[in-house]
């Protein structure tokens, strides 16, 4: 029984990871002003927040929940594989995505991503992740694999 509160552990990706183990999950929302400390105390066997701010009700932290725990079950996501390299799954986040045509309004992809070099697309790719992470979430190099 996992209570959504702004006090609960941090929702992160392993976290979703562990709560695929589960067969049921039952998700307490609160409104407003929480729920009674009672719950807290006897009924939630975990307590999980979603960010460091406050919402009027745990309705849409649980869609985040289910949502975040759903697609790591096997079946949800088209390709297994792609939950491989996206953001979080090994601390950093994912590279930049890049879609056809390889030149729009003179806006062109890497070339390296046309080459048809697999292990220099995957460096390329390796490092645009910490290149990305470092600008943008320096705080998760620490973590990082």
């Amino acid at each position: 029984m996992i209570l959504l509160t702004p006090r609960g552990r941090l929702l992160t990706q392993e976290m979703s990871k562990e709560l695929t183990k589960y067969s049921h999950l039952i998700l307490i929302c609160g409104q407003y002003e929480g729920v009674d400390e009672r719950v807290h105390e006897h009924l939630a066997t975990d307590e999980i927040s979603i960010g460091d701010y406050v919402l009027s009700g745990g309705e849409l932290a649980a869609m985040v929940v289910v949502n975040a725990v759903a697609r790591l079950l096997p079946g949800f996501v088209g390709s297994p594989e792609s939950l491989i390299t996206e953001s979080h799954t090994d601390g950093l986040l994912e590279y930049p995505q890049y879609t056809r045509p390889p030149k729009f309004r003179n806006w062109e992809i890497p070339e390296v991503l046309l080459s048809g070099n697999h292990a220099q697309i995957a460096q390329w790719r390796h490092e645009q992740s910490i290149i990305r992470t470092l600008k943008c979430r320096p705080d998760m190099i620490k973590k990082a694999n």
